[in-house]
């Protein structure tokens, strides 16, 4: 049985699963609206969620993990997807 879930039924989701500090609560509205736009039967599954989709606040926290070879957010688009957030934070699909 399928089931339709609004944005706060997706952050419960997480604060239930011990995982509602994985993302800022605008990583998840930006995380919950893609998902629901471009993605078909997603099943919430939050810790799938959580080891597919990673929230840095600017290039350099990414870099941290990443390496330097990414200059901009461009070239992340190149290898990943981009979810973007606010002004320099952006959530991607980890590889």
């Amino acid at each position: 049985m399928k089931q339709s879930i609004d944005m706060y039924q997706f952050e419960r989701a997480f604060k239930n699963m011990d995982r509602g500090e994985q993302f800022s609560y605008e990583g998840l509205q930006a995380l919950y609206l893609y998902l629901e736009e471009y993605e078909e039967d997603v099943e919430l599954d939050v810790i799938a969620l959580c080891c597919k989709y990673a929230e840095y606040d600017s290039l350099k926290e990414f870099q941290a993990d990443y390496g330097n070879e990414y200059d901009d957010i461009d070239e992340i688009e190149n290898h990943t997807q981009v979810i973007p957030v606010g002004s320099e934070s952006f959530i991607i699909q980890q590889f």
